[in-house]
């Protein structure tokens, strides 16, 4: 009777939604923001975030939602295929340079393809980071990282496995992390247009704590190191412009996903000292102005009342700017909670979620749904009428009820997690439950990390072979219950091997449902 009455509510909204034109879709990814980096969730931040704070009061807030990995580039895979990384090859990698190849299969449904096939023009700008594949002039794929990896490369040759290969029309942006990595070069399309012809030189770059990240790899001549999310902000910009002048019936799709706030903190010129908090303040302030412009774009378009706008973060903040954030501004970008990017623990992968729809989803409201990243595929299929293939999103479940606010009960039956060990390092959900089925953090070393060490909070059950927490009474993790409560421990265990050796969390067909 309950799934009945489920399906009838859910049928009235859609059956609306698909009378109406189909809306615009806005997804942007910020990179390395954490839970406690925007103000709307932390009231003591230093760093004001009033356009995030703006997307909140427009729209829905999630608290409980989750990364579903806790560095780039698996968070990023299950982002955009609603399935879990840990359960494909290489799915605990963080891909550098020109590695690869894509952690997406060929076939496999992805969120663009998705919502191509429904008629949409989609778009990605900024930071790929989910792996393709450069030739050398041999015509041979290269596999490895580093920088004699990018000297091989024969950048006259195509790129596979990149956006284009994976439901996007267009794309402008990095292979890996922008200002990080191996390869300093823009990708339009499948080609490097500006190939790479030196060496970054690091000597008039800035010097301060969060500007060491960046390794001494090839850059190319067109190539900033300083103020890369204006330039993602131009693209952006660029596309929504032209697909409203030239195509103003059809419905777009656009992937904005942030260089900001990964290290190194390079804000541009215009952000710079804006904050007191230093340049990785001043990064997060950046940040919250591309969100602001970009919501500006959609009004001057006349398009923000037909688009449905996402915000969120690949995984928690990263250790370098907690530890000097915390000391020097007093500032924690993991508030409230422990850990951090690379962690099991909470910090390291519960991020900001906001969604804004206008005349959908009601202003000023707030939900405790448990969610991951992986539910956005399963949510836009719901919200475009589109059926998801048995095949296809297996870890995506679709938050409908949650945006319109008819949700009686929880939608998950259970959250699954990877860390930084990738299917070595999983966790799972269940309510209030969490079970962490390894010990320590599950990415960083805290007891030979100097800047991590003071963190350290004492093991209360050093011979168990897991971690059981009650997030009810325990949100900060301190207190293992592994032998006090061994049937939830077992209960546990037992549904997350299930649901490894099934490859999938979702069982129903179309609407994500359990």
């Amino acid at each position: 009777m309950k799934r009945a009455l489920f399906a009838i509510w859910l049928l009235a909204p859609l059956a609306a939604l698909h009378a109406a034109d189909q809306p615009n879709i806005l997804l942007i990814l910020a990179d390395d923001l954490g839970y406690g980096d925007v103000s709307c969730y932390n009231d003591r931040t230093k760093i004001p975030t009033p356009n995030l704070d703006r997307l909140a009061r427009e729209g829905l807030r999630f608290t409980d939602a989750h990364s579903p990995a806790t560095v780039c580039t698996p968070a990023r895979y299950s982002l955009m295929t609603g399935h879990m990384a840990f359960r494909v090859p290489r799915g605990g990698a963080v891909f550098e340079g020109v590695g690869g190849p894509s952690l997406i299969a060929p076939g496999r449904l992805t969120l663009p393809a998705l919502l191509r096939a429904k008629g949409y023009t989609t778009a990605c700008v900024g930071k790929w980071h989910v792996g393709l594949t450069f030739f050398d002039k041999d015509g041979q794929p290269i596999r490895s990282g580093g920088v004699d990896a990018v000297r091989r490369v024969d950048f006259s040759r195509r790129i596979a496995g990149g956006p284009l290969d994976h439901g996007f029309d267009r794309f402008f942006g990095t292979a890996c992390c922008p200002t990080t990595d191996w390869l300093y070069a823009f990708i339009e399309g499948d080609r490097v247009p500006v190939p790479p012809s030196g060496k970054l030189d690091k000597t008039p770059l800035p010097k301060h704590p969060y500007a060491n990240d960046c390794r001494v790899g090839l850059i190319a001549t067109n190539f900033p190191m300083e103020g890369m999310d204006l330039v993602f902000l131009k693209k952006s910009r660029e596309f929504l412009e032209s697909h409203v002048r030239s195509a103003p019936g059809k419905p777009f799709f656009l992937y904005h996903a942030a260089q900001a706030v990964h290290l190194p903190s390079f804000p541009a010129d215009p952000f710079k000292g804006k904050t007191k908090a230093g340049p990785h303040g001043d990064f997060i302030h950046e940040l919250d102005y591309v969100v602001g412009e970009l919501l500006a774009t959609l009004d001057k378009l006349g398009v923000a009342d037909n688009t449905l706008v996402i915000f969120t973060s690949d995984n928690g903040p990263e250790t370098t700017s907690v530890i000097h954030m915390r000391a020097d501004y007093d500032h924690d970008g993991a508030r409230p909670w422990r850990g951090l990017k690379r962690d099991d623990w909470e910090g390291g992968h519960r991020v900001p979620f906001l969604v804004r729809w206008p005349g959908r989803v009601q202003p000023v409201t707030t939900s405790a749904q448990l969610t991951s990243l992986t539910d956005v595929m399963a949510t836009i299929a719901a919200v475009i009428g589109a059926d998801l293939p048995k095949d296809a999103a297996e870890d995506s479940f679709n938050l409908l009820p949650a945006l319109f606010g008819k949700d009686s009960g929880p939608i998950r039956p259970y959250l699954l997690q990877q860390a930084f060990g990738g299917s070595r390092t999983l966790s799972i959900r269940r309510g209030h439950w969490k079970y962490l089925d390894h010990t320590g953090s599950g990415g960083n070393r805290y007891d030979n990390h100097p800047g991590l060490k003071p963190f350290m909070l004492p093991d209360t059950a050093p011979a168990a072979p897991g971690q059981l927490y009650d997030l009810a009474t325990d949100p900060g993790e301190t207190k293992n219950l592994y032998f006090s409560q061994p049937q939830i421990v077992k209960e546990l265990k037992a549904l997350l091997e299930q649901s490894k050796a099934s490859g999938r969390s979702r069982l129903e067909r179309s609407t994500g449902n359990p």
